[in-house]
């Protein structure tokens, strides 16, 4: 088992910026790739970033890439979200999942393991 307890959200007005934590525990944080999702009260969860066991590679949403940056300290055991240029549209709650995998994956049915989530807030 992997356990992931997000944080970092809060409120914050359009064009300001956030960074999310998410902590892990449990079996070798190096050995799964992580990313990030979120589901909009209403809609389906959606992907939003990924990153590869090392660090090296990653891949995001478009409607997110170049404002938001993953990235992973393995010795920390933590993965992080830089979000940075936000709208009311990134509203959302957000979820760091585990995935045991080779390759990285936008599929969220693959994850193995996923957080409570962390409520992120952008007002007009």
């Amino acid at each position: 088992q992997v356990q992931l307890v997000e944080s970092g959200g809060g409120l914050v007005q359009a064009g300001g910026s956030l960074r999310l934590s998410c902590a892990a525990s449990g079996r070798t944080f190096s050995n799964y790739i992580m990313g990030w999702f979120r589901q909009a009260p209403g809609k389906e969860r959606e992907f939003v970033a990924v990153v590869s066991r090392s660090g090296t590679y990653t891949d995001y949403a478009a409607s997110v890439k170049g404002r938001f940056t993953i990235s992973r300290d393995n010795a920390k055991n933590t993965v992080y979200l830089q979000m940075n240029s936000l709208n009311p549209e990134d509203t959302g709650l957000y979820y760091c999942a585990a995935y045991s995998g080779a390759v990285i994956t936008t599929n969220g049915g693959r994850y193995d393991f996923w957080g409570q989530g962390t409520q992120v807030t952008v007002s007009a």
